[in-house]
């Protein structure tokens, strides 16, 4: 299928390079934390404070797995990738691009953990957290660009001259 999915960190900008990366195309935008908002009429940080961490994750399975759209650009939550079912859908869907972003540059970018909505699996620290995380991005990933202080400009440039979108989109 001809979709792009964007999977990272919390801050890695999933939410503002897809929304570029869906004007240049043509594409539709969907911001998958807010069909999971939507479709729960709470908040996330409600969502994980009400449930846990497990039963959050459970939710965002569930929803990202039920996505069918085309030629849309799709930022996932920073979780995503603990949703098995879901990750394998959207390589399915799409193509699978992991924003890559060091961790420094994520912890000066998120602020609060709580707040916005992260799911930690018992972890205090965003380093804890990225380690935990940066081993399923990779796995899940058909395309990883590093976004090391580079402006977005420049990040639309390497996805869309990805040897791997030629012949998905």
């Amino acid at each position: 299928m001809n979709n792009i999915i964007l999977i990272g960190m919390p801050g890695a900008g999933k939410s503002t390079v897809g929304v570029v990366l869906a004007k240049v195309l043509g594409y539709k935008f969907l911001d998958s934390d807010l069909v999971i908002q939507e479709k729960e009429e709470k908040l996330l940080s409600q969502l994980i404070e009400e449930y846990g961490d497990a039963g959050f994750i459970k939710i965002e399975n569930d929803v990202n797995k039920s996505i069918e759209v085309d030629h849309t650009v799709i930022a996932t939550g920073g979780s995503a990738v603990y949703g098995t079912e879901a990750m394998e859908h959207f390589r399915r869907i799409g193509t699978v691009i992991y924003l890559e972003v060091p961790y420094k540059e994520i912890e000066n970018r998120v602020g609060s953990l709580k707040d916005r909505g992260v799911v930690s699996n018992g972890k205090t620290k965003i380093e804890d957290i990225y380690s935990d995380r940066i081993a399923l991005y990779e796995t899940y990933a058909h395309v990883i660009i590093k976004e090391w202080d580079i402006p977005i400009r420049e990040t639309i440039e390497k996805i869309l001259g990805c040897k791997e979108l030629e012949n998905r989109l």
